[in-house]
């Protein structure tokens, strides 16, 4: 009897997180050829279905990535506001979590008229990546995916000019490493794509790890803060563990105090309860109202305009 709970249970888990969207995406590779400064891993890319408490149904997970994608999901054309967002998966640089921080959230994002792509970065750490430490590969697939998606905004429909990225736990680092180090690219330019910007116009961090240094009252070793630097939102709850990669709330309240202290907008939510893995589902827990918060933020920073069904 409780298998069959079990299953119901699941299945209806399934039903209830399934993200619909107008069409099918556009999946795109990253790179032309071979992907640069990767020295490759045993084994084919694959997924597994995941079950957690904090989670309200399974979730997929996808790992052994060599081959960076962007899955691009259009909003329809007359609700198209040209805000778009990369979106880069939480799963602590080893796993993606591909459907709670991935599909769910273009699918959001799709409602408000905002283009949602989907990172597949390189996963899970490489051979001679330091244990503990984010690895550098990532940060290659997320800047080429900024530029990339510059250069084919008027295909897609986006304003190259409001083109940020949204991240959770490990994505949330992701992005903000993306977000601070325009300057100068983590590769060689290999094309054309490669002469457009790699600056998002801003970013969306949630419950994200690596901020903060640790034992150190301070941001994390190899992060600084150039002028320049977009907008940035940082959402956190403060029960967050930290058994998810050192990703409690203090990183994005350190992050929150460098950023202020360097003159870059930025907005902070920390929520009393809510946890880990939040994702932009919407139920009692605290944290489901940061997404409403987050288009105010938009708003405001005239990052996007209201959609023509509004």
């Amino acid at each position: 009897m409780n298998r069959i709970a079990s299953a119901i249970s699941l299945l209806v888990g399934m039903f209830l997180t399934c993200p619909t969207f107008a069409a099918d995406p556009l999946v795109v590779d990253l790179w032309p050829g071979k992907t640069p400064g990767d020295v490759g891993i045993n084994g084919q890319e694959n997924s597994r279905v995941y079950q957690s408490a904090l989670i309200v149904g399974p979730t997929k997970l996808i790992t052994n990535v060599s081959k960076p994608t962007l899955t691009i999901y259009l909003p329809t054309k007359e609700k198209n506001t040209g805000t778009a967002m990369l979106i880069c998966p939480g799963g602590g640089y080893h796993d993606l979590f591909w459907e709670l921080e991935g599909e769910e959230v273009a699918a959001w994002l799709n409602s408000l008229g905002m283009t949602g792509i989907i990172l597949k970065y390189r996963c899970p750490r490489r051979p001679g990546d330091v244990k503990g430490e984010p690895p550098l590969g990532p940060l290659l697939d997320a800047q080429r995916a900024v530029s990339l998606v510059r250069s084919r905004a008027t295909e897609w429909g986006v304003d190259p000019k409001r083109i940020g990225m949204v991240g959770f736990s490990a994505g949330g680092h992701l992005a903000l490493a993306t977000a601070t180090r325009f300057e100068k690219r983590t590769y060689e330019p290999i094309d054309a794509i490669d002469e457009t910007s790699c600056r998002p116009d801003f970013a969306v961090l949630c419950y994200s790890g690596y901020l903060k240094a640790r034992d150190k009252d301070e941001i994390w070793p190899g992060l600084r803060i150039p002028a320049g630097t977009p907008p940035i939102l940082l959402a956190h709850a403060s029960d967050d563990r930290e058994s998810y990669g050192g990703s409690n709330a203090e990183n994005s309240v350190f992050m929150y105090l460098a950023l202020k202290r360097a003159g870059i907008p930025a907005e902070l939510h920390i929520y009393a309860t809510g946890d880990h893995d939040f994702g932009v589902r919407q139920n009692e827990k605290l944290p489901s109202s940061w997404t409403y918060l987050c288009v105010k933020w938009l708003r405001n920073q005239k990052l996007l305009t209201p959609n023509a069904s509004e």
